[in-house]
This record gives C-alpha cells, sequence and structure tokens, in this order.
C-alpha cells in the first residue's frame, strides 16, 4: 500500500467523512489493474487473489504475472 499513497492513492489513512476506515495489513480491496501494473513495473505490486480478478486484466497484463503474485495457485 505505501506505494500505492506514493502514487497519490492513499487507501491507508482513515477518512470518517467518508465512511471509509483506511485499510490494514491483510485487508483485501479492489485495485484497478493500471494501478496494479503501475506497481508492478516499480517491483511494489500487492498480492493477487486470482479468483477475484476479472478476465479484462489480461488486456494490460499477463496470466503469468498475475501467477506470480497470486496468493493461491
Amino acid at each position: 500500500m505505501d506505494f500505492s499513497v506514493l502514487d497519490g492513492n492513499d487507501l491507508v489513512t482513515p477518512h470518517p467523512e467518508w465512511g471509509f476506515p483506511g485499510l490494514k495489513p491483510g485487508d483485501k480491496w479492489c485495485v484497478c489493474v493500471t494501478r496494479w501494473k503501475s506497481a508492478l513495473d516499480h517491483n511494489r505490486a500487492a498480492p493477487v487473489d486470482l479468483e477475484a480478478t476479472h478476465a479484462s486484466a489480461l488486456e494490460f497484463v499477463t496470466l503469468e504475472e498475475l501467477k506470480t503474485y497470486a496468493l493461491s495457485q
């Protein structure tokens, strides 16, 4: 998540005004594939739940890239 913060997408800081508690280690969160690809390009990609990943992600990254970061296989 630290890469996401540096990339301008702070998902860690709580925002009670929006009802958002902030993410903590172990939380699951959907990340758009372009942000994940940016993190991948900087060797900072987050783990991926392949069962929750839409097939359209393959338009931006390879299955092998996703499998490398898979939570389970």
